[in-house]
């Protein structure tokens, strides 16, 4: 099951003593503080979880896949994982 933003407010709030006003903020603040350096600068650490990078998905041909036609899907960006060691061995 995925936890959810409120969960992960309420775990954060309880295991640093903190309002949930205040961690609610921190958690907006913290996906914006990597949404402008994943367009700035590519990448971001974030330890013991591990590297965001932006990676170059090219343009290519792909089907549609009700009619079997040929459609042109436009090159876009995305955002990759590369985890840490720590949450690797931590799985595992």
């Amino acid at each position: 099951m995925a936890i959810t933003k409120d969960q992960l407010i309420s775990d954060l709030a309880e295991a640093v003593s903190l309002p949930k006003a205040t961690v609610r903020t921190l958690i907006d603040q913290l996906g914006e503080i990597v949404g402008d350096a994943l367009e700035n600068d590519g990448e971001i650490t974030l330890p013991g979880i591990g590297k965001l990078k932006v990676s170059e998905r090219p343009a290519r041909t792909g089907r549609n896949p009700q009619t079997g036609k040929a459609i042109e899907i436009a090159a876009k960006k995305v955002v990759k994982l590369v985890p840490a060691k720590a949450l690797t061995d931590a799985l595992n």
